[in-house]
This record gives structure tokens, C-alpha cells and sequence, in this order.
């Protein structure tokens, strides 16, 4: 954990852990596998639905069953590679970089996206200027950085319900009940931050 504001987990003076990541779009499949895994639990309730109908109104056939799931394949297909052009494009919009500002204390943490020009240079130097703000005054620093958040994400600690750490993608999981975040770390701090949220997520399932 970073005692001063780079790249590296920092601790703020209003007593927040605060610390920027850039997730490398092309390069780190996480944010696409999120997508695809969202595209194909829809398309699985929707065959699950129609598959029903048809059982209760032909009967359970194979045929039948071929019929829908065929059809539903095909546009799966179809969708994927639609998903996949407009991730593409999505990537080229940002820089094909997502960059996020991430804040985390006792009780919560931030997921703060930052709008599509913002690089991670002028964040950081933002966030320096916050800091050296707010000595004396530590909402500063919490005050002046949102102004720059594009979408926030907030996950409350004691609803966390399982973590799960992807260290190959530097990404740690933060799944509530009828909420997920993603939390981005880089690797000098991934331990530190998943030691961290262990310890204060006092009702959350751990996976190694």
C-alpha cells in the first residue's frame, strides 16, 4: 500500500483508500467476459420460456426441442458478434482504455468510471491536488474527485454476500445480493486491498 498518490493504492486524508486503474479493453477480457456472460444467461431464460411453451403445447420431443434450440443458437451466434463489433467499438471510443477511480473504506467502496477523455494522468494529478487541498479539510478530497466521475458504483461492505479474486486479470468481485462490482487493483496492492475487504466483508463467502 502506497503512502503517496501514483498508480498504487493510496491513503487519502480523509482516511480513504483511494487509487486509480486503467483496465487495458483489448488486453484484459474481463469487462467482455461480464458482457457475454449477461448476453447468455438472457438468451438461456428466454429458450428455457420458449422451450416450455412448446413442451406444454406439442409435447416433449426431440424434434421440437432441436427445432427451438437451433433457432436460438443461430441468434446467439448472431448477437455475439454483434456484442463483439460493438464492444470493439465501445473500446475504440474510450482510448481502449477504461479508466476508474476506485475509493474504499470501512463500510463501502467506489467504483467512479471516468468520463470517456479523462486519462489516467489528469485523474491522478486531480486527485494530488485534492489531497494537498485538503489538509485540514479531508471532504475535499472525496467532493472534488466525484465532480470528475462519469457513473458511480457503491458496494456496501456488511451486504457483500462473496468476494472472488481474479488475480490474473487484477480484478477482485464484489457480488451482493442484487449487485456486483468490479474492483480493479494493481498487483503490488492486490493482496492488501483483498486482505482488506476479507476482514470487513463480515458476511461474505471467500473464494481463493
Amino acid at each position: 500500500m502506497s503512502e503517496k498518490t501514483d498508480s498504487r493504492v493510496t491513503l487519502c486524508p480523509d482516511g480513504k483508500y483511494r487509487w486509480v486503474y486503467e483496465v487495458p479493453m483489448l488486453k484484459n477480457p474481463s469487462i467482455l467476459m461480464d458482457v457475454c456472460m449477461v448476453l447468455g444467461i438472457s438468451f438461456g431464460i428466454v429458450w428455457l420460456f420458449m422451450l416450455s411453451l412448446t413442451c406444454i403445447e406439442d409435447g416433449f420431443t426431440l424434434e421440437g426441442i432441436w427445432g427451438i434450440t437451433s433457432v436460438f443458437l443461430m441468434l446467439f451466434l448472431v448477437f455475439l458478434v454483434i456484442g463483439l463489433i460493438a464492444y470493439t467499438l465501445l473500446a475504440w471510443s474510450y482510448g481502449w482504455k477504461y479508466v476508474v477511480l476506485f475509493t474504499l473504506d470501512e463500510k463501502r467502496v467506489h467504483h467512479q468510471q471516468m468520463p470517456r477523455k479523462v486519462k489516467k494522468a489528469q485523474v491522478l494529478g486531480a486527485l494530488t491536488t485534492f489531497m494537498g487541498i485538503a489538509t485540514g479539510k479531508p471532504g475535499v478530497v472525496g467532493t472534488g474527485i466525484l465532480a470528475l466521475s462519469h457513473t458511480t458504483s457503491t458496494s456496501e461492505l456488511v451486504n457483500v454476500a462473496r468476494l472472488i479474486p481474479c488475480r490474473r486479470y487484477h480484478l477482485i468481485k464484489i457480488n451482493c445480493l442484487l449487485k456486483k462490482n468490479r474492483i480493479y487493483v494493481p498487483d503490488e496492492d492486490f493482496d492488501f486491498v483483498y486482505d482488506f475487504l476479507c476482514q470487513h466483508c463480515t458476511n461474505a463467502k471467500f473464494s481463493q
